[in-house]
This record gives C-alpha cells, structure tokens and sequence, in this order.
C-alpha cells in the first residue's frame, strides 16, 4: 500500500491512498478540496488521471476538503462515501452523485481496500476520519479535530503509517492578527490540532509498527515546517529532519505503506 497527497492546509486537501492485491489495483482519494483542473493536474504530479480511481470518501462537508468533490465524481462518476450528517450538510450540492454512507465505526470495502470511519471533535455535522488497511498494513489519517481523545488513541494504534494534523503553534496563533472569535475556534475543543496536541496524541500511541508518520493541514500564517517537525520529533527521540511534512503547495510524492 502507498499514498500520495495532492496539498494538505487550509486551502485545499486531498490524499490519494492506493493497494494493490495480485496485479490488482485500488485507489481511493480521501477528501478533493480543490476544483476540478486543479485537482487534474495535481493527480498528473503523481501520474494518475480521475479516471485512475475507484472511489472518493469523505470526512466533512468544509470546502477546504469537499470543495471539489462532487464535481469530480459527477464528471467521472466516482461512488462517493461519507456520513449521512455530512451530506445533510452538503445539500444540494451533492445532487447527481452516487453517495454511499458510513458509519463511524463500521468498516467498509472499497475493492481491496478497508475503510474505517471513526468519530473526531470538529466543529462540522457528522465528521470522521478514516484508517485504510490491505489486511497486511494500516494507514491512519487524523486531520481537524480539535482535541485529543481516547477514541482517537485506541483507533489509531497499530498503525503502519500515519497521517497527523499539525495545523498551528499555539504561540503564533495567540500572537497573530486573527479576529478574536477565529483564534478561539481554531483553538478550541472542535478547532484544530496545535503541534503539542499533535505530539501528546503521537506519544500515547501504540508506535510498535509505526514506521511512516507524516504532519499534515499546516496552518501557512501560524506553523511552519520546523516547529512541526521538532514537536513531533521530540516524541520520537528521532532528529527532526525524519518527519515528513505534507505541504500546501506540493503535497507530498508517492510514499510507501511498510
């Protein structure tokens, strides 16, 4: 198993995750937070076209991750995935589309591929993220949720691979220029991850398999690279330079799943 993100960070998400069982391939893109010729040519990066995937899931009906979704699965007609709350949120928006919904909790199949939904804090209708697994390996994704659980913690587990919201530094964003009422939504208990959440959640994993840790949906005004890596790092006891950072702009090439 490998996956590939298209951009990670406030103005769009998208990841592609990708088995392949006996010469057969599967490829599931989780969230399109992009419109349709950018995520077009963002898959060329990786040497995919939409017509390379088999399905789209979704984790919640903000724009910076299903902005491009339903145009993408109508143009393609890509099965899409995601909770009945979310598309209670999405409305009319999703019309066309050939939805399929989950349940946090309930796995399912896509081909080779499982899919388990699982519960987080956000501040959205119904909103989860997703562990993948081929039956030999797992890749858990963990971005926008506001706070550490114990859910979160026995859900990712086991991991192979992971995924982790770094979105800001909690002094930069106190010390930034965001009207009030945001610094407290992105803080807060359905917001977003701050590193050091980022890193207490990493530190109460069990990190036995866990070989591939990436940080993800960085914030461009309140994060950087470095702060990101050093926090998770710290956890490790690794040098920061072997945290991977999925970036806005370029996302993050094809990365194997071992």
């Amino acid at each position: 198993m490998r996956f590939a993100s298209l951009g990670s960070g406030s103005e769009g998400n998208s990841l592609v995750v990708e088995s392949t069982c006996q010469g057969v391939v599967t490829r599931v893109m989780l969230d399109c937070g992009f419109p349709l010729k950018e995520v077009e040519r963002r898959l060329q990066r990786i040497s995919l076209s939409p017509a390379d995937l088999d399905a789209i899931v979704v984790t919640h009906e903000h724009g910076d991750h299903v902005g491009g979704v339903f145009r993408l699965a109508r143009r393609y007609d890509l099965p899409v995935w995601l909770t009945y709350g979310t598309a209670q949120a999405i409305g009319s928006e999703a019309d066309g589309a050939m939805l399929n919904f989950c349940r946090p909790g309930h796995a399912f199949r896509v081909a080779d591929l499982q899919i388990l939904p699982y519960a987080v804090p956000h501040d959205a209708r119904e909103p989860v993220q997703y562990v993948f697994s081929d039956g030999l390996v797992r890749l858990g994704v963990l971005t926008d949720a506001g706070r550490k659980t114990a859910h979160i913690v026995s859900t990712l587990s086991g991991c192979d691979a992971l995924v982790l919201e770094c979105n800001h530094d909690a002094a930069l964003l106190e010390d930034c220029d965001y009207p009030p009422s945001l610094k407290w939504r992105i803080k807060g208990d359905y917001g977003h991850l701050a590193n050091h959440t980022a890193a207490e959640i990493l530190d109460a994993l069990d990190r036995r398999r866990l070989k591939v840790i990436v940080a993800a949906h960085l914030s461009r005004q309140n994060n950087s690279a470095e702060l990101a890596r050093a926090a998770l790092a710290h956890v490790l006891n690794e040098a920061a330079h072997a945290i991977v950072v999925a970036t806005q702009d370029e996302g993050l090439p094809w990365t194997a799943v071992i």
